[in-house]
């Protein structure tokens, strides 16, 4: 009979509830990672799609790998570790990747919207993978309200061009993505250093994303002032570093449908912020699918009474 390597197997997954000073700690990681989209789209002014991502994540990876050498964690990876972080990594490079090319083509606020889907895949997907996340009646209607909320941003009129549309449905299958690298990630996080499933991936796709540029950016930079390279800084330090394992320290730490219910911060933040910062436009629609994908969010996890799955989970 094969032997188990106890260094590999995970910890089972954890879905404990967040107390207060996690739960206020992930409203703050929340309201950085919904700048984020106004950060790039300054940065996207004066650098290139695929060159800005190969920079941000650069200056992470380098930021990340200074770190953990000054404070000793690991870097040296056990055996059959290196198979999972490859995986991860090509979720991460494609997932973000077609992020920065959606937000070329549509605004902050509607790529806010379309990405902070995400929660609503998380919720399907931990159903069929994540044991205790199961889909319940009361996440059913905050699935109709988010995804009511999708319907409007693509039905909007206005100043919604096609080539606008075409970044809608870009950043909504970048949306997916990452509810399938959540899931993922999830399932093996119990074997990693929350750093180290954040800097291998990072680092992997640095050399995917400047060969990206060279190849497919009509031109790598254009023009760099202080707005561009400060917009570069806060992805680079403040959301691609501490954010990222800050992050992946509470998904080890608590469950991921649970620190997700926190993520109606980002639209919030990214619709507002693209408003004041970049002066664009909150037309009605917006507004109303805002209050539908917030809303949803927050019913899908509303504290509340058990509620009996509607399709009870089998063998995850």
């Amino acid at each position: 009979m094969p032997t188990i390597d106890r260094d590999m197997t995970p910890d089972p997954p954890n879905n404990q509830e967040l107390p207060l000073a996690a739960g206020t700690f992930t409203l703050f990681l929340c309201a950085l990672f919904g700048a984020n989209a106004v950060a790039i789209k300054i940065s996207l002014s004066g650098l290139g799609v695929f060159t800005t991502a190969a920079l941000r994540f650069s200056l992470a990876s380098i930021t990340l790998f200074l770190w953990a050498m000054a404070t000793g964690r690991p870097l040296r990876l056990k055996k059959g570790q290196a198979r999972k972080l490859f995986m991860v990594a090509i979720l991460f490079t494609a997932q973000l990747g077609l992020f920065y090319l959606g937000l070329s083509k549509t605004s902050a606020s509607r790529g806010t919207l379309m990405i902070n889907l995400q929660p609503f895949f998380v919720l399907i997907l931990a159903h069929f993978f994540i044991p205790g996340d199961e889909i319940t009646r009361k996440k059913v209607l905050g699935l109709v309200m988010g995804f009511s909320g999708m319907a409007l941003v693509f039905l909007g009129k206005g100043e919604v061009t096609p080539d606008v549309q075409i970044g809608d449905l870009i950043i909504l299958s970048t949306a997916f993505l990452w509810a399938l690298n959540t899931v993922y990630t999830k399932r093996i996080i119990g074997a990693f250093p929350p750093f180290q499933i954040v800097l291998f991936p990072m680092a992997l796709s640095v050399p995917c994303f400047f060969l990206c540029g060279y190849f497919l950016d009509p031109e790598m930079i254009t023009s760099v002032d202080t707005d561009v390279l400060l917009s570069l800084l806060y992805q680079g330090l403040v959301t691609a570093s501490f954010g990222f394992v800050a992050w992946n320290a509470m998904l080890k730490k608590y469950g991921a449908v649970s620190l997700h219910s926190f993520i109606f911060v980002m639209p919030v933040a990214g619709v507002l912020l693209g408003g004041l910062v970049l002066g664009e436009t909150i037309t009605l629609e917006i507004a109303l699918a805002l209050v539908l994908i917030t809303s949803g969010i927050v019913v899908v996890n509303l504290k509340s009474r058990r509620y009996s799955p509607i399709f009870p989970q089998r063998g995850v």
